[in-house]
């Protein structure tokens, strides 16, 4: 399926690894010029040089999206780079100190608000003029399966994580008019980097080496971190397909929408 990308100009916050990367290695696989962002100058022109190498289109723009100066400025870069940007995928985040009920300060909500709410909206409220100018836009605010079913840790995380889907459906409506559409994806278990490590490093306490094949990690250590009906994590390239989609004139019915990613681990209908 032809998912008419070619020449959008796509910022994808957080990008340069995680998540974030694949949906632009992603993205940029589907013709869109990728604008690569991240606050380590090396990692994300990594990133985006590895995508011009593999035929790609990609720009650099880094920043902290908690600071206004920054983000108004790596906004200003963005939107001068080819053309203004079109599709925006605000997957820049964090999950913060590892806190419960028990232990949970004020600070860490506040920070984490900060870092996962609030920087999406410093980035999408400057975007939104010239989507509603051109009358079209795309927008993907990516929550987490934590905002549907949140543990007891990291209570702060959930919540900043739910609130990012009230504002897309806020803003969905906003915009319905102009030709802009926002939507949510929310992830569930996702075979990123810092899974791999971490899923490899309860294996080898329970026998398995460190290089052993990811299957064989995956089936032995995945149902001590979630039950998952489909017995298996997702992939990066499955979220970046899903977003891929979200933000493509063939997605143009769909908005306020929460996309969940989770092989069926929500129990709701």
């Amino acid at each position: 399926m032809d998912l008419k990308l070619d020449g959008r100009v796509a910022l994808v916050t957080g990008s340069s690894k995680g998540i974030g990367e694949g949906v632009a290695r992603g993205l940029a696989r589907e013709g869109a010029i990728v604008i690569v962002h991240g606050r380590n100058k090396t990692k994300t022109e990594e990133v985006a040089h590895n995508i011009i190498a593999q035929g790609g289109r990609a720009h650099v723009v880094i920043g902290d999206l908690t600071n206004d100066v920054e983000v108004q400025r790596l906004v200003d870069e963005a939107q001068a780079f080819v053309k203004p940007v079109e599709i925006v995928v605000n997957n820049a985040g964090g999950s913060g100190a590892t806190e419960d009920w028990t232990t949970t300060r004020p600070e860490t909500w506040a920070a984490g608000y900060d870092l996962n709410v609030l920087a999406a909206v410093r980035v999408t409220s400057r975007l939104l003029p010239s989507m509603r100018e051109a009358k079209w836009g795309r927008i993907v605010n990516v929550s987490s399966l934590a905002a549907l079913m949140p543990p007891f840790k990291r209570p702060d995380y959930a919540a900043a994580k739910a609130a990012m889907i009230a504002m897309t459906a806020s803003l969905a409506k906003a915009v319905a008019m102009d030709g802009i559409t926002v939507n949510t994806v929310s992830p569930g278990t996702i075979h990123s980097v810092s899974l791999d490590e971490a899923f490899r490093n309860v294996a080898v306490n329970h026998g398995l080496a460190a290089n052993a094949p990811w299957t064989e990690i995956e089936q032995t250590v995945l149902p001590m971190f979630a039950q998952v009906p489909m017995g298996r994590v997702g992939t990066l390239e499955e979220i970046a397909d899903a977003i891929a989609f979200l933000v493509s004139p063939r997605a143009s019915y769909i908005t306020g929408a929460n996309l969940r990613l989770d092989g069926g681990m929500w129990p709701g209908l």
